[in-house]
Formats: C-alpha cells, sequence, structure tokens
C-alpha cells in the first residue's frame, strides 16, 4: 500500500514542476582562472619565442654525451644447486583421454590434467599393488610427497548398486 501512494505523490503534477524548473534562469557559473584557459600562452608571445628558440651551448653539451648500452653476461647452467630462472616452463604430453580434440596436449612438469588424474586414480584403485605412488610419480612427473597426498584424500566415484530384496531396500508405493 505504501509503495502506490508514494507512487501517487511521486507523479503528482510532474509535467508543470519540470516545466517550473525547466523555465527557472540558469545560475552564471563563477569566472575561471586565468591559468585554466585551453592556450595561456596565446597572449604572451615573447614567451613563444623563447620556448621554440635553439640554445646553442645546450646543443653542444648534447652533442658530448654518448650512451653506451650492454646485456648483462649469460651465466651458463652447470649441474651445481643454482637453478637460473628459464622463461619457458618445461612442458610434457599428456596421456590423451577419449575426448580428443578438447584434451589439453601439453602440461608443466609437476602438474596433471583432469583426465590423468582419474585415470591414475582410477588405476590405483583397481591395482594397487603395480600402480604404487612411486611409479605414478615416475610415470608422471609429479613430487612424491604430492602424488602419496592424492592418492589418500581424492576417490574417483564408485556406483554401488543394492539387492532389491533386500529390507533396506525402498519398497515401491
Amino acid at each position: 500500500m505504501g509503495g502506490r501512494l508514494a507512487r501517487v505523490f511521486r507523479t503528482f503534477n510532474v509535467e508543470s514542476r519540470a516545466r517550473r524548473e525547466i523555465s527557472k534562469e540558469k545560475p552564471t557559473p563563477a569566472p575561471r582562472h586565468p591559468t585554466s584557459r585551453l592556450d595561456p600562452l596565446a597572449d604572451h608571445p615573447e614567451i613563444q619565442k623563447e620556448i621554440y628558440r635553439k640554445d646553442d651551448r645546450l646543443l653542444t653539451l648534447l652533442k658530448d654525451v654518448y650512451v653506451e648500452s650492454r646485456d648483462p653476461p649469460v651465466r651458463v647452467k652447470d649441474g651445481g644447486g643454482e637453478h637460473l630462472p628459464c622463461k619457458q616452463e618445461e612442458k610434457r604430453l599428456t596421456k590423451l583421454g577419449h575426448l580428443g580434440d578438447l584434451d589439453v596436449k601439453k602440461v608443466p612438469k609437476g602438474k596433471i590434467s583432469i583426465v590423468e588424474a582419474l585415470t591414475l586414480l582410477n588405476n590405483h584403485k583397481l591395482h594397487p599393488q603395480i600402480w604404487t605412488a612411486e611409479k605414478i610419480a615416475a610415470e608422471y612427473s609429479l613430487e612424491l610427497k604430492e602424488v602419496k597426498s592424492l592418492l589418500e584424500f581424492f576417490i574417483p566415484f564408485a556406483v554401488q548398486e543394492f539387492p532389491k530384496d533386500t529390507k533396506k531396500a525402498i519398497k515401491p508405493t
């Protein structure tokens, strides 16, 4: 009820109120500061001449300046413990699933795709003696600690069917 009443008062005599507001005299804007004009130097040609004048002393000093740039020497990656950051990540080819063109083709080392994750979890579930954490880590270029966590905390879906003749079966109504 309150919304209808508010709408009635809001729309009451709206055209005459709009005409009255439009016909009011507009206030004159405050005068602008002289520096806010578009071209403040238009009135001062002597300043413009000074700006565009060439200074011979500065030109001779500028000609004496010579800048030489060299890249730092490239360090060769040796077998030591020091790792240099590489610009491009090492990638490995994935084991493709049944999606074909939609499958991810390359994955950075240390990571796996969804298809690979489901495959390795299912393989470990079906044959835990063959697909151990060490074998999975070697096969997919993963860290052993991460593979153990993956096998412990992620379980693929399992469908279970209950026989209909048990007491726990839901009776059709």
